[in-house]
């Protein structure tokens, strides 16, 4: 699949359990994230366990394909955390276990309620459009991050330093 030139990978931390994006759960998906500043991509390939019926892959796994990159595009573009608000799916094509897929998602538009709208893209190897979504989220500073107590202080430092190293 063509991606853009001068892709840099985002850095993951190795110490969480994500199903979709850590690199340490044997179970999960293990997404890694590429940028080229105005959009982050990954590349993904479901195993087998993870089919619905006929190998195809399940529903619910596209779905967390999109809210992972959709998620990775507001917090390295944004330089915050973000959780889901809302999220709207089309499902457009079966997608078969084992295929080398893209994802792909950007930041539609920010704005000063820390609100951050996103939209993603699944394509199969030949290119075609699989699933896409648009979704919301709530995105926050680490200081408030660490002040509503959305995650633990070592992983907010993590961030910190992610966006810091980043910026």
């Amino acid at each position: 699949m063509n991606l853009p030139r001068n892709l840099k990978e985002i850095p993951n931390s190795r110490n969480h359990n994500c199903f979709g994006c850590s690199p340490m759960n044997p179970s999960g998906l293990k997404m890694k994230f590429l940028t080229d500043g105005q959009a982050v991509y990954s590349h993904v390939q479901v195993p087998e366990h993870l089919c619905g019926w006929s190998n195809i892959v399940h529903g619910g796994v596209l779905t967390t394909i999109l809210d992972e990159i959709m998620s990775w595009s507001a917090i390295f573009l944004l330089k915050r955390i973000a959780l889901t608000q809302t999220m709207s799916l089309e499902f457009l094509k079966p997608v078969q276990v084992g295929a080398e897929l893209q994802a792909e998602a950007r930041v539609r538009e920010a704005n000063a309620k820390n609100d951050a709208f996103t939209e993603g893209v699944i394509y199969d190897p030949a290119e075609d459009a699989c699933a896409r979504a648009t979704a919301s989220f709530k995105v926050f500073s680490p200081a408030v991050a660490r002040r509503l107590r959305i995650a633990d202080d070592a992983t907010i430092r993590w961030f910190e330093r992610m966006f810091e190293t980043e910026g």
